[in-house]
């Protein structure tokens, strides 16, 4: 079984990756990640958030290139290769999720606007995280 980098924040079954969040039962706000407890929306005095599973595709909100190592506690591969970033705006929720996109993808490949798929991939060569990729009828064969 693989490790998973966060636990509680996403799931991999049957190879599918999504992640995890919250649905305030009272105002139906979603959050990610996933929040016990009370509901983010600062109008709503709700407090019984429910699990969800959300969106596995979006359309990329922003991105950016990581060209340095993070600081610990966080896990880099030695040595630092850069990884390209992408905020993308979840299908149905309409939230923003950041997350590393797949190493065949990189800022020269990506615009506002365009569609991503939930998948995952090692950290670090680690445990998994989640990443964001091209859907799978539009990847590009090796």
């Amino acid at each position: 079984m693989a490790v998973l980098a966060i636990d509680g924040w996403f799931t991999i079954e049957d190879g599918v990756t999504h992640l995890l969040g919250t649905r305030c039962a009272d105002c139906g706000t979603v959050s990610f990640p996933p929040r016990a407890g009370y509901c983010r929306n600062p109008r709503c005095d709700g407090s019984s958030p429910a699990p969800v599973r959300l969106s596995r595709r979006g359309t990329v909100w922003s991105y950016t290139n990581a060209c340095y190592p993070p600081p610990p506690p966080y896990a880099a591969a030695e040595p630092y290769t850069p990884v390209t970033l992408a905020a993308v705006e979840l299908a149905a929720e309409g939230i923003v999720v950041l997350g590393q996109v797949t190493p065949d993808l990189t800022v020269e490949d990506l615009r506002v606007g365009m569609e991503l798929e939930l998948t995952s991939g090692p950290l670090a060569d680690g445990p998994l995280v989640w990443m964001w990729g091209l859907p799978a009828a539009e990847a590009v064969a090796p």
